[in-house]
């Protein structure tokens, strides 16, 4: 048995434990996992350090929330008098003036004073007329003189606006952003609450649109919320929102931490974007980038104050070797101040509901998963190659966003599987609400480019689908953004391939290979979100399989702008066969929101037929049956159910709507019998045609929800 199957039976039991019993020393996890009890010492030890920094920010601080209002102290503020005051933490430089177009870039005219935590400060007053004397907009920088006498010149590191001219320099500009009251965007919504299913639409702001052209945060406003609503999606995460200089990093190469990306337009029109989904009632995540940084020196953090070490740990230590990049010092008070701030600052200043961390797994080990398979074994995640600085950073980040935002959602991009990472501090665990099941579509991908569909594993396929930490939620996806990038294929391209630019016309003959595609595409789709998880995942246009991988501008393409879009067009046009997987997209939403699968308890899989290919379960009260054999239906077919009494489908992938052959009658009614068929106490009789998949609930509750 592979280990982690092995670990996944025996580890976190469904139930909690009683506030009384959960020791103040970090091993409450222990009691839900007894299987950790051998690490409880590292437990305690990561624990005790998350206390201590917690009992010295209050000590020196103030406490966490004050000490997390670091962008209210950083940085350039505007007072209600027009005066400007500026502070930036630069502990090697000893001069430094702030330059801009407002003083005609001269270094004499606006010094700043040191204090003795390394602290630079000025406040500039307004102008004989009132006025600020910085005007909104204008171009700015700090210059710094370092011990040597050389001169400096960076961006702010708590810069809240960045320009670039890619036709003057890949540089970017700073800039003030200060704009008057009738220009500043007024939030009109409230914070929708905490779904309790959530079902998650992965999107990035420049590539929504089919045009050749990075798109803006009005058209993804305008034209992508109501398409995600009306699919049924309730939480977007937005990819690339914090601003990086090289576009073809995905967003992930952060340059400035506090700048929402002004290729997508201003910052206020970020705010109506996600005020907008708000009125909606959609939460939005932001994809947050705490993993690494830029090793950008003009426009980036790194060398800001003429040091390799000052936001970074120095030396080697401080470089990713593959992502080219700058790696946190998590244990140095002023980065906890600038990261935990961070996070406060799209909390407070653009509303967002949480986070999806991205890179958990480079933060939780000191070898960041480079050249190191997880085989499953517990010594992996509590040993010498566990970076315990970041483990506590991000028990601190949780700690933070979950005492403040109530609502608050977080997710962590962790492939390890580190026990304990969404269990809450006070257990000893990490923190955050959900995990994403990384390993679902590597196994989705792994099948199609390697096994003939007839030899599929059903157990197998199941077993991935449910190995999951009792207890810690997780968000499953067929698919991601990473299988779409290109160098890889999307699942709707391993399906069909050349064929997808040929046959997805409903005024061609349906062929073999788009009919295998689109039946398997839904197939996919409807298992993962039904078995595997308690939140399920989409990336933008995969649901209704989009055509082309992802690429974005770059030397290597000329900087062409083919695949840097996605081709929203395509499931508008009737005569196009995406539509159908759009529609069963909608379909398999709309229907988990009624009957909420996804946050009930995890599915009894009554019956795996390896030589049927047939896939029974039960979950939140609907009856699942799969056939996915490429050739057999089976009529008659007997399933177990646990509560008797009438059945009618409610979810059919082979229905006409979503491009199958209607070959079952939905208004069919499936009576039980009080005869035990594995494991079940009652049994039903289904007509089961290949390819296809049947969810079924009581007459009673489809009466209820309709």
């Amino acid at each position: 048995m592979d280990p982690v199957a092995e670990n996944s039976s025996k580890t976190i039991a469904d139930g909690g434990v009683a506030s009384d019993d959960i020791p103040k020393d970090g091993t409450g996890v222990v009691k839900l996992d007894p299987w950790l009890a051998p690490f409880q010492d590292s437990l305690k030890r990561r624990y005790s350090k998350a206390q201590n920094w917690i009992k010295t920010i209050d000590e020196t601080e103030g406490g966490l929330e004050k000490f997390s209002r670091g962008a209210d102290v950083f940085g350039l503020h505007a007072k209600e008098d027009n005066s400007i005051v500026y502070r930036e933490w630069a502990p090697n430089a000893v001069k430094a003036s702030l330059i801009g177009d407002f003083n005609n870039w001269s270094r004499e005219a606006h010094p700043l004073k040191k204090n003795e935590f390394g602290v630079f400060e000025i406040t500039i007053p307004p102008t004989a007329s009132g006025q600020a004397a910085v005007p909104h907009n204008s171009k700015l920088k700090i210059t710094l003189e370092l011990p040597d006498g050389q001169w400096i010149d960076r961006l702010p590191a708590w810069i809240k606006y960045v320009t670039q001219d890619l036709s003057v320099s890949p540089a970017y500009d700073a800039r003030f952003w200060n704009p008057p009251a009738a220009e500043k965007y007024v939030f009109k919504h409230p914070r929708p609450k905490k779904p309790e299913s959530i079902r998650v639409y992965e999107a990035h702001v420049g590539i929504s649109s089919p045009e050749l052209r990075v798109a803006t945060y009005k058209e993804f406003t305008k034209n992508m919320l109501p398409r995600i609503r009306d699919l049924g999606y309730n939480v977007i995460q937005l990819m690339a929102i914090m601003e990086h200089a090289y576009y073809a990093s995905f967003g992930y190469q952060i340059n400035n931490f506090f700048a929402a990306s002004s290729r997508y337009g201003p910052p206020e029109d970020l705010k109506e974007l996600v005020d907008t989904a708000h009125g909606m009632g959609i939460v939005v995540l932001l994809d947050v980038v705490h993993s690494h940084a830029s090793k950008n020196v003009l426009d980036g953090l790194n060398e800001f104050d003429g040091t390799d070490h000052q936001y970074f740990h120095a030396g080697p230590k401080g470089k990713h070797e593959l992502w080219d990049s700058r790696l946190f010092n998590y244990g140095h008070h002023e980065v906890m101040r600038f990261l935990l701030s961070n996070l406060r600052f799209w909390m407070d200043e653009y509303r967002f509901d949480g986070f999806r961390f991205d890179g958990v797994t480079s933060m939780l080990y000191l070898h960041h998963g480079i050249g190191t398979g997880f085989s499953g074994g517990y010594h992996e995640y509590f040993g010498a190659g566990v970076d315990e600085e970041a483990v506590v950073y991000l028990m601190l980040a949780n700690e933070l966003l979950h005492e403040l935002y109530p609502d608050c959602i977080t997710v962590g991009e962790d492939v390890s599987g580190m026990p304990a990472l969404c269990l809450p501090l006070s257990l000893g665990g990490v923190g955050f609400d959900y995990r994403l099941a990384m390993a679902i579509p590597d196994m989705w991908i792994k099948i199609l480019k390697e096994v003939k569909d007839e030899e599929w594993e059903i157990g197998n396929i199941c077993w991935t689908l449910t190995n999951r930490r009792h207890g810690e939620k997780t968000i499953a996806y067929a698919e991601s953004h990473d299988q779409a990038l290109v160098g890889d294929k999307t699942l709707m391209m391993h399906l069909c391939d050349a064929e997808l630019y040929t046959n997805m016309s409903v005024l061609r003959p349906l062929t073999a290979i788009i009919d295998r595609g689109m039946a398997l595409h839904k197939l996919i789709r409807l298992l993962t979100h039904g078995l595997g998880g308690e939140g399920y995942l989409n990336f933008e246009g995969n649901e209704f399989g989009h055509p082309e991988w992802l690429d974005f501008p770059r030397e290597g393409n000329q900087n062409s702008f083919w695949y840097a879009r996605r081709q929203l067009n395509l499931p508008e046009d009737p005569l196009l066969r995406y539509h159908f997987l759009n529609n069963f997209d909608r379909s398999m939403n709309k229907c988990e929101e009624k009957y909420g699968w996804l946050h009930a308890p995890q599915a009894y899989i009554s019956l795996k037929h390896e030589g049927d290919k047939v896939i029974v379960f039960e979950r939140g009260g609907l009856l699942f049956v799969f056939n996915l054999h490429p050739t057999l239906s089976f009529t008659d077919y007997r399933v177990g159910v646990e509560v008797k009494g009438t059945y009618r489908i409610v979810l059919n992938t082979d229905s006409k709507d979503h491009g199958g052959f209607s070959r079952v009658d939905e208004n069919t009614r499936f009576f039980t019998e009080p005869l035990e068929w594995n494991g079940r106490p009652n049994c039903t009789h289904v007509y089961i045609p290949c390819r296809t998949a049947l969810v079924s609930a009581l007459q009673s509750d489809f009466e209820n929800k309709c």
